[in-house]
């Protein structure tokens, strides 16, 4: 007769599903490397909050041109209830824009001191898959051309 396990806790005690070992870069990378994911944050980040104040601006600003308009041509509450609801979408997109840019600097200064957020290991398999790329090209032009590139 087979006997039925019902718990068997050598078999949640082996390693059966190991966690990946990461490693930092910080160690490794130059000044330039470091130069240049500063440059990145710094760009992405600026990016997306001169974004979220654009978008802010512009509904403050077509807001102010759109609502005396209405308040001609309208009953007194339709206007407001579009106007309301302009400016709580205005707000909203450009809230959504400010934490998007937030969460991008938090995301990259987390990559950049070496505290390997979720999705950095893509990043890096990406970066490898360029570079091999490359490598690849270079050997390929250096056969046809029958010379010896820097």
């Amino acid at each position: 007769m087979a006997e039925i396990r019902l718990h068997d806790s050598s078999y949640y005690n082996n390693n059966h599903h190991p966690q990946k070992q990461y490693t930092t870069s910080t160690a490794n990378d130059s000044g330039a490397q470091q130069a240049a994911k500063v440059a990145t944050a710094v760009t992405a980040g600026g990016s997306l909050m001169i974004l979220s104040a654009l978008v802010l601006a512009g509904t403050v600003i077509g807001l102010t041109i759109v609502t005396p308009l209405f308040v001609i041509f309208s009953p007194v509450l339709v206007p407001a209830l579009i106007a309301i609801m302009l400016l709580g979408i205005g707000f909203t997109a450009s809230s959504g824009f400010g934490v998007a840019a937030v969460t991008a600097i938090a995301w990259i200064y987390r990559y950049v001191t070496g505290q390997h957020p979720v999705g950095s290991d893509q990043l890096q398999t990406a970066r490898n898959k360029l570079a091999n790329k490359a490598r690849d090209i270079k050997d390929y032009a250096q056969s046809v051309t029958g010379t010896q590139a820097s």
